[in-house]
């Protein structure tokens, strides 16, 4: 009886030794997929790359509820932009979708705008019998000349990784925050209250646009001045605030941490004590990379990341001795010189990038190197808790840019004018989805081998 035993008992594991081989050849050689998912870590994937899919309206969560006019009515002040453009000159000249193939482009050539602009404005002035239909022939004139593209991330898994057969990585998802243009009291002169001046461009700072020089450049630029016959970099914040300013007229006088924000606003309105204002806007940058001083607060321990806001860094900036908070502003070492915009209709946006002014809740601020300016974009943004909304799904406009809007699936929105408007952008930094709408002659010309969801 012993001896059966042994016997079988031997067979049973032999078996159950081979049986276990093969299965795990079958596992590892990928016809059978085994009971777990792998977790694999960031660095067993490559570089991230523009990622594009075709949609339909129908895809867009939102679309039938929201109002398009306002977008309409910012589209067609960007397209005063086009118009005024050779019709075969690129739309977006700084264009980098990091692909060495001239077929892709996001933009194309101005002439692939100029008919959606031109039936756009007739479509405005066209008088409705009631808002609804005027919001379906609206809708109807996005729907018949665009078609949605949706805008990702892809990470191939590297060929000779422990990741080579996974599934590439592909992220819909960006970040979102608000900016917005400050009320802000100014002097004409320095006074105890208002010791920061808020200078004009200098004439010894040169902004190089690197596209001109290297196609694999554009939506590369630097700034520097000539020393010697060579450029060498501008200098940083702290140097600039410190150095002799003979020659440059200040536009107007601002305490120290109201012009640290204006900067990162990059326009805004300065009221001076007769009751007289002043509207000021971007007229260039130092040339320096712009650093988020409230990453630098994290690093610091001074506030956990989740309570950073626009209020909360400036609360800390308010109630710092003057010299800790200027050792935190000099950290970002990036400078924002200014001019006047009085020329602006008072009763409109500053001027963005673009040089349109911008629509509130319906400009949007893009990587340049992705999105041309003037282009649609629906936006589907999970949450924006300061002012009570859980979801943000609405057309808007890139008509803006600005030093830490990178990538394509990223996005600054425009809020508007004053307290309330910056109470909104202050607490924003939300994850959401980015569709750009392009005319349908342009999503045409598509190459497929980019469409990765095209049969």
């Amino acid at each position: 009886m012993s001896a059966f035993s042994d016997r079988h008992l031997r067979l049973l594991l032999a078996g159950a030794v081979m049986i276990a081989a093969i299965a795990a050849a079958l596992v590892f050689s990928g016809v059978v997929p085994p009971y777990y998912e792998r977790q694999f870590d960031d660095e067993d994937f490559g570089p991230a790359v523009l990622h594009l899919r075709l949609a339909d309206f129908d895809d867009l969560s939102g679309w039938l509820q929201d109002d398009p006019g306002p977008a309409l009515e910012a589209f067609v002040r960007s397209c005063e932009r086009f118009e005024a453009m050779p019709p075969d000159a690129p739309a977006n000249p700084l264009e980098n979708l990091g692909f060495d193939d001239p077929e892709l482009t996001l933009s194309g050539a101005v002439a692939d705008w100029l008919r959606p602009c031109a039936e756009a404005r007739a479509l405005l002035v066209s008088a409705y019998s009631d808002p609804g239909g005027r919001r379906g022939a609206l809708r109807a004139f996005f729907e018949f000349h665009f078609t949605p593209v949706e805008i990702a991330t892809l990470r191939e898994p590297l060929p000779d990784g422990p990741a080579r057969r996974a599934d590439p990585k592909i992220d819909k998802m960006g970040v979102f925050t608000g900016y917005f243009e400050p009320v802000y009291d100014a002097s004409r002169a320095p006074t105890e209250d208002h010791t920061a001046p808020v200078l004009p461009r200098p004439d010894d700072l040169v902004e190089v646009e690197l596209g001109r020089f290297r196609d694999a450049l554009k939506g590369e630029r630097i700034a520097g001045r000539v020393e010697n016959g060579r450029l060498v970099p501008y200098a940083a914040r702290a140097e600039i605030e410190a150095a002799d300013r003979a020659g440059l007229a200040p536009l107007a006088w601002l305490d120290p941490n109201d012009l640290f924000f204006l900067q990162i606003q990059g326009s805004g309105r300065l009221v001076f004590e007769d009751g007289s204002a002043m509207r000021v806007g971007y007229a260039a940058q130092n040339g320096h990379l712009y650093t988020a001083i409230g990453r630098v607060m994290v690093d610091r321990g001074i506030m956990p990341l989740e309570d950073v806001t626009m209020q909360s860094i400036r609360g800390w900036l308010a109630s710092a001795a003057p010299q800790a908070a200027q050792n935190l502003r000099e950290q970002n070492a990036s400078y924002v010189y200014f001019r006047s915009l009085d020329e602006v209709d008072p009763a409109l946006g500053p001027l963005g990038a673009q040089g349109a002014p911008l629509t509130p809740g319906r400009s949007l601020a893009v990587d340049r190197r992705y999105h041309a300016l003037g282009a649609p974009v629906w936006v589907d943004i999970e949450r924006v808790e300061a002012d009570g909304q859980e979801q943000i799904r609405r057309l808007m406009i890139a008509q803006d840019t600005g030093g830490a809007i990178k990538g394509p699936v990223r996005g600054d929105v425009f809020w508007g004018s004053g307290d309330e408007a910056g109470a909104i952008a202050g607490a924003m930094n939300a994850e959401g989805r980015m569709t750009v709408l392009l005319p349908r002659r342009l999503a045409e010309c598509l190459p497929r081998k980019y469409l990765r969801n095209a049969s």
